[in-house]
């Protein structure tokens, strides 16, 4: 599933080669906290979250096979977590 996750936010963020995954499983939940630069915020999260919206539903859908849920976080480079 992570695979998916990058190859959907490599599609919208310039700075590929700034980009960090941290994955945090804890039995059938899966943290997954992206950090992107500030210049990649908007363009990966999308007008009004649509793209950040549509990547969660079709991890969640393709999870359902893991028996997984999976979570998603967006963070800008340097924001506190």
């Amino acid at each position: 599933m992570l695979e998916l996750i990058k190859y959907v936010i490599n599609r919208f963020a310039e700075k590929t080669d700034e980009i960090e995954y941290d994955v945090v499983e804890n039995g059938k939940n899966v943290s997954v906290t992206v950090t992107l630069s500030e210049s990649d915020m908007g363009k990966v999260i999308g007008r009004q979250g649509k793209i950040a919206k549509a990547l969660r539903t079709l991890v969640r859908a393709g999870s359902m096979k893991e028996g997984k849920k999976y979570n998603i976080e967006i963070v800008e480079r340097g924001e506190n977590k």
